[in-house]
């Protein structure tokens, strides 16, 4: 059984991740009965929400001080005190205390737009190894349109992973004028390695929401909230088009693993060398929301 591994730029070292339902997902994404599963019911929208609808439940409450203490969660810097939330849902989605990620202040900066684990692809046009050997990033099915595609071949893309045991609420990478999300239909895979060594398409196979950013120094860029097996719903606190400054909530997931994507043109970023050293050996990068991804190289 291979483990998950990832460069947590924290500690400067190579850890192995803790992943929730390990053995779920090994079932369903490995096992001949499971991926027979995957396709008949756990892929659907109707599994997915039949699960939210359990940590919707009061009775779910019972599960938010076991998951702190088996996955070491600081709760100092949460918002609200753990008895707080009345079901594991709302302390799923919870909100941290705003000193708890500050946000990089260089006016260049692109920053990291959730926690998690972040792959860098820093040159679409010669990523032939995503995920697995042979297997390119698709811009054109992860826009879902050909001409707004265009724009970004040779362009990059940060896929930020967040695990449950994560902060899941997502903010913008960088400030300027944005759009209203566009929903993209697709189904609900789950996002974690375990599947995507599987099916790397599942990125732009699941229901996806796009929305176009015009940044400073950046031109275009896109950012994507990706569904997953078992995320309830994405929930968009700023779902209108206007000004947004870096850093500021975009919105959130209910309970599951998911992942946000972000797109730049071709020349655009200098990116942070560990994204940068890597992403170029297909390894993931733990960070947290808020820190410094890379800087704009135009005019701000």
């Amino acid at each position: 059984m291979q483990e998950i591994r990832f460069f947590n730029r924290h500690t400067g070292e190579i850890e192995v991740e803790k992943v929730y339902g390990e053995r779920f997902l090994r079932w369903v994404y490995e096992a001949w009965p499971g991926r027979l599963a995957l396709h008949v019911l756990v892929k659907r929208a109707v599994f997915s929400a039949w699960y939210g609808r359990r940590m919707d439940a009061v009775s779910s409450r019972r599960k938010i001080r076991p998951f702190i203490e088996q996955y070491g969660l600081d709760t100092a810097e949460f918002a609200e005190s753990v008895d707080f939330y009345g079901t594991f849902n709302e302390f799923f989605y919870r909100k941290l205390k705003p000193m708890a990620r500050p946000v990089d202040a260089d006016s260049r900066s692109v920053v990291l737009p959730a926690d998690g684990r972040h792959l860098l692809v820093a040159d679409l046009g010669k990523a032939v190894d995503f995920w697995v050997k042979g297997v390119r990033f698709d811009v054109a099915k992860m826009v879902g349109d050909a001409g707004l595609a265009a724009r970004f071949e040779g362009g990059s893309a940060l896929i930020s992973r967040l695990c449950p045991l994560d902060y899941h609420r997502f903010h913008f990478p960088c400030g300027g004028e944005t759009q209203a999300p566009v929903a993209l239909p697709g189904a609900l895979y789950s996002v974690s390695p375990i599947a995507l060594v599987q099916r790397p398409s599942i990125l732009w196979e699941n229901k996806r929401f796009r929305t176009g950013l015009r940044c400073a120094g950046l031109g275009e860029v896109l950012f994507f909230e990706v569904g997953a097996t078992c995320v309830g719903s994405v929930v968009h606190t700023a779902a209108g088009a206007g000004e947004v400054v870096k850093g500021q909530e975009k919105g959130y997931f209910r309970f599951g693993g998911s992942s946000v994507v972000t797109l730049l043109e071709k020349g655009r970023v200098k990116w942070a060398e560990d994204l940068l050293e890597w992403g170029a050996r297909g390894v993931e990068v733990y960070g947290k929301m808020g820190e410094v991804a890379g800087w704009a190289k135009g005019e701000v």
